[in-house]
C-alpha cells in the first residue's frame, strides 16, 4: 500500500497505536519489530482490543481486509508521518542537545499555550519511532508544534528532521554526551548541528544562545534566513540574568528594543543556574511569536519540573534536587557547579555512573570526581563501577553498585543537608530516596 493510501485510512482513524496494552479505540496499529519481539504476532489482538487497522509486514498475518500488509512497517510509520507533517501548515520548533532538551522543550510549550493551541512532544518520544508517533498525533487545530529530537550517532538528527521538516529550531547545547555513538566530542558537535543544516537549507529561523561560543561559532558559519539571538548582553534580542538561586530560581528578562526596554521578573520552579539558558531560550521563542510579558511570565512561572530532571523535593530530612533521569560529563559538570552556587547550611553529592561513554568513561568519570572535589561539601559519595574504578585514589566514599549504597545509607543515613542526586536512568538512584 502507498503512503497517500495509508494517509486516507489515516484521516478517517486519526490515532495510532504501536502496543496492544494501550490501544486507542478506533486506531490504527503499526506492528513495530523490536530485538526481542515481533508485533505482528500481535496485530489480531489488537483489532480485538478495539483498533480499526492493523499495519503489518509479514503476509501471513494478513487474515482479513482490516490487516494494512506493507513492505516494512517502521518506514510505513515514518512515511505516513513525513506525509501528514506536510500537509499542516503550521511552525515547527525542532529542537536538540546534549543537555536540557526535555526541559527547554517543556518551557516553551508552557509559554506558547499561554496564546497558542500547542503539541509538544511527549515524554520523551524524541528517536525515530517517537518522532513520527509525535507528527502524527497533532491534531488539525494545533497552531504550533514544538519536536525534540535526540541522538545518539550523526545522521540521526538529519534523518528527525527530513520527517518533522522543522520551520524553527534550537540546539541547547554541545556537551559530552553519547561520545560512544557519536565518535567522540567533535562528532557531537556535527550530529547535532544537522538541525542547523536542515535550517540553513530549508530557510528556517533558529534561536541562539549568544553566550555559548561553541553555538555561536556554529550559526556563524551558516547562513540562516533569521537569527535570533538570546543571552546575558543587552545587545541580544532578550537578556537576562539570575536573580536568586536559594535553590529555585528567580530571573530577571528584557526584550531589547531601540527604546528602553522594561525589566521583568519571574520566580521559577526549577532549580539550577544551568537551566537559566533554557529559561531564557523560552522566553526568546515566546517573544518571537509576539506573546506579552505577561503570557510569558505565566508560562515560565507555572512550569513544574516532572520526571526526575531538576526536580526539588523536600523530605522530612532533607532538601533533595533529584536529576536522575540521564547524565553525561557536561550535565553532571553544571549540576555540580549549581551545588557550589546554591546556599545552604550542609551540602552532599550522591552521583551515580554515565553511560555512553565507549573509551573516554574511565577519563570523563575521574574528572567528575575531581570536579565534585572541588566545591566545598560535606559528604560526596560515588556510586558504580565507573567511578569505583577510582576510588583508591580519593578519600570519598564509593559503592560499586546502587544496592550496596543503599544498605550503607540504611545504616549511616544523610540528614540535614541539600543533597544532589544524580546519575545515569539505569543506575536507579530513585531507589535511594526513602532513605534521604
Amino acid at each position: 500500500m502507498i503512503t497517500e493510501q495509508l494517509y486516507q485510512i489515516f484521516l478517517q482513524h486519526p490515532q495510532v497505536s504501536t502496543d496492544t496494552r494501550k490501544i486507542a479505540p478506533d486506531s490504527i496499529f503499526f506492528a513495530l519489530k523490536g530485538a526481542n519481539f515481533n508485533a505482528n504476532t500481535f496485530a489480531a489482538q489488537a483489532l480485538e482490543t478495539g483498533a480499526a487497522y492493523a499495519v503489518i509486514d509479514e503476509a501471513a498475518y494478513c487474515i482479513s481486509d482490516r490487516f494494512i500488509l506493507v513492505d516494512d512497517v517502521l518506514t510505513a510509520l515514518q512515511d505516513l508521518a513525513r506525509y501528514y507533517r506536510k500537509q499542516l501548515n503550521i511552525p515547527v520548533i525542532g529542537l536538540t542537545g546534549s543537555n536540557g532538551k526535555t526541559t527547554t522543550k517543556e518551557l516553551i510549550n508552557s509559554v506558547l499555550s499561554r496564546k497558542f493551541k500547542t503539541y509538544a512532544t511527549k515524554g520523551n518520544l524524541n528517536n525515530h519511532i517517537g518522532v513520527p508517533l509525535t507528527l502524527l498525533a497533532i491534531s488539525r487545530g494545533t497552531e504550533i508544534a514544538i519536536i525534540e529530537m535526540g541522538a545518539n550517532h550523526q545522521q540521526e538528527i538529519a534523518f528527525l528532521c527530513n520527517i518533522a521538516q522543522p520551520t524553527h529550531g534550537l540546539i541547547t547545547n554541545i556537551g559530552r554526551a553519547h561520545l560512544e555513538g557519536f565518535g567522540g566530542p567533535e562528532g557531537v558537535k556535527k550530529g547535532k548541528g544537522e538541525l542547523f543544516d536542515f535550517l540553513e537549507q530549508s530557510a528556517g529561523t533558529v534561536f541562539v544562545n549568544h553566550d555559548d561560543l561553541i553555538l555561536e561559532e556554529m550559526a556563524f558559519h551558516r547562513h540562516f534566513k533569521q537569527v535570533v539571538y538570546y543571552g546575558k548582553d543587552e545587545t541580544n534580542v532578550v537578556s537576562g540574568e539570575i536573580l536568586e538561586n536559594v535553590p529555585l530560581l528567580k530571573i530577571q528578562w528584557q526584550a531589547n528594543k531601540a527604546n528602553q526596554a522594561p525589566k521583568n521578573e519571574v520566580q521559577t520552579q526549577l532549580t539550577g543556574s544551568y537551566n537559566f539558558d533554557n529559561i531564557l531560550a523560552a522566553i526568546c521563542i515566546g517573544h518571537h511569536f509576539k506573546l506579552s510579558a505577561e503570557q510569558i511570565n505565566s508560562g515560565i512561572s507555572r512550569y513544574q519540573p516532572e520526571n526526575s530532571r531538576s526536580q526539588i523535593v523536600q523530605t522530612k530530612t532533607n532538601t533533595l534536587i533529584c536529576d536522575y533521569y540521564n547524565a553525561n560529563p557536561s550535565s553532571m559538570e553544571v549540576a555540580i557547579k549549581n551545588m557550589e552556587a546554591i546556599t545552604a547550611n550542609k551540602k552532599v553529592l550522591i552521583l551515580g555512573d554515565m553511560f555512553e561513554l565507549g573509551e573516554h568513561s574511565s577519563a570523563e568519570h575521574e574528572l567528575i570526581i575531581k570536579k565534585a572535589n572541588e566545591i566545598e561539601a560535606d559528604q560526596r559519595i560515588f556510586i558504580g563501577k565507573g567511578f569505583y574504578e577510582h576510588h583508591a585514589s580519593f578519600t570519598d566514599t564509593f559503592f560499586e553498585t546502587t544496592d550496596a549504597a543503599f544498605m550503607a545509607l540504611k545504616t549511616a543515613p544523610v540528614t540535614g543537608a541539600t543533597v544532589l542526586v544524580k546519575g545515569s536512568r539505569g543506575m536507579h538512584l530513585e531507589t535511594l530516596l526513602e532513605l534521604l
